[in-house]
């Protein structure tokens, strides 16, 4: 027995001898934007007078807000802050106006109200324009255009725009679906498929560049993050990004499910899990789940369902429709899934279902086309199989992540 235990005892003591050194420096888990400027002194920034724009999701790792890291920094002067879509708290579903906040008593002006971008007036007394808020990876969630409308008056006004990294919830790899006909547009500013699988400072170089803005742009770049990271896997807290984006699950089923919100459904807003639902009063739950089961999607399934929205459209009307369950997100494709249901609601319910709306904010014409006359649904993919190859291309030249 005492030969095992000094044996024992020797084999713990050799690999606490040869176990690789611990670095203390080495971040658990990843470092956003934010907090690579707090570890390196705010040194970007020195002597700059800044506009922030931001909201509630514009915090460190450890939960202190941009705002106050700012105010509170050396050498820098925080002047004025500006407000996306949901304001700077992120509780509001309807246009913005002016504010001040009340803790800092700084002015607070929208870019989702009288106009989506800063103006002359507002820009006044500030020589730096920084961008910190957590986006979704989603063409059509308005933050990415609040940001490219904002670098085009900096670049106007020759404003330094620094943005402060943050990573892609749904990982930075998987691009899916068409991209869109028209830009310019609110919710969509620059030709990207709905899924375009890059940080909010990749997209930022990828506007500057391809639109040609020439803003003097800073990437103040992620620590720690890869791009196959989902943001469970990030060490970060979720803070819920808009009102009715409430998980990572909605984050991912979002390019899917709010495809279809500018339809005649509910996509789940005025209940629990907005965009995990999605139904309306002329919809029979079981024959929709059991057709959609049935066209064997990868990494989803559908639970017949019922349930009566707060809120939004059908607001107090009870609704069938679905409860959509990812049974393997890595495997799921969101654009061929929303498409499909789509296509299905059409094939059950004939004129009920409003499918010339999805595009609203597909904004592709041809794929649309091919979804309403087409039951195969690799006739809808090659529609964009081409140019999402040539998006590919172009991505690359602006990641700051290869890993």
């Amino acid at each position: 027995m005492q030969t095992k235990r000094s044996y024992l005892v020797l084999l713990i003591a050799m690999m606490a001898v040869t176990a690789p050194p611990v670095n203390a420096d080495e971040p658990e888990g990843v470092l956003t934007g934010i907090d690579v400027l707090v570890r390196d002194g705010f040194k970007p920034l020195a002597g700059r007078k800044i506009g922030l724009i931001t909201n509630h999701t514009g915090l460190s790792r450890d939960g202190k807000s941009t705002i106050e890291l700012l105010r509170a920094a050396p050498d820098l002067t925080l002047v004025t802050l500006f407000s996306p879509e949901h304001g700077l708290k992120g509780v509001l579903d309807e246009k913005v106006g002016d504010t001040t906040d009340p803790t800092s008593g700084l002015k607070v002006y929208s870019l989702y109200g009288k106009t989506n971008r800063p103006t002359p007036e507002m820009l006044s007394g500030i020589d730096t324009l920084v961008f910190d808020i957590q986006d979704i990876g989603t063409r059509f969630y308005t933050y990415i255009s609040t940001m490219g409308l904002a670098m085009e008056e900096a670049a106007r006004h020759k404003l330094r725009f620094v943005v402060l990294d943050r990573p892609n919830p749904i990982t930075g790899t998987r691009a899916f679906g068409p991209l869109n006909d028209e830009d310019g547009g609110f919710t969509n500013y620059h030709k990207i498929p709905v899924v375009h699988g890059m940080t909010i400072g990749e997209l930022a170089r990828l506007f500057n560049a391809e639109r040609k803005i020439g803003a003097d742009l800073h990437v103040v770049e992620l620590v720690g993050w890869k791009r196959s990271m989902w943001f469970d896997e990030t060490g970060l807290t979720w803070v819920n990004p808009s009102p009715n984006m409430r998980s990572l699950t909605e984050a991912t089923l979002y390019p899917a499910i709010g495809l279809l919100e500018a339809c005649n459904l509910s996509v789940g807003r005025g209940t629990d899990t907005p965009f995990e639902v999605l139904g309306a009063t002329w919809i029979d739950a079981r024959q929709l789940a059991g057709r959609l089961n049935g066209l064997g999607l990868a990494g989803i399934r559908f639970i017949p369902y019922r349930f009566t929205p707060a809120a939004s459209k059908f607001k107090g009307e009870s609704c069938g429709g679905v409860q959509m369950l990812l049974t393997d997100r890595n495997a799921f494709d969101p654009i061929q899934s929303g498409l499909s249901v789509a296509h299905t609601l059409m094939s059950l319910f004939g004129d009920k279902f409003e499918i010339q709306r999805v595009n609203n904010l597909l904004f592709n014409r041809s794929v649309l086309d091919a979804v309403t006359s087409s039951k195969d649904a690799r006739a809808w993919s090659a529609e964009w199989s081409t140019s999402l190859d040539a998006f590919a291309a172009v991505r690359t030249k602006h990641l700051l992540y290869t890993r």
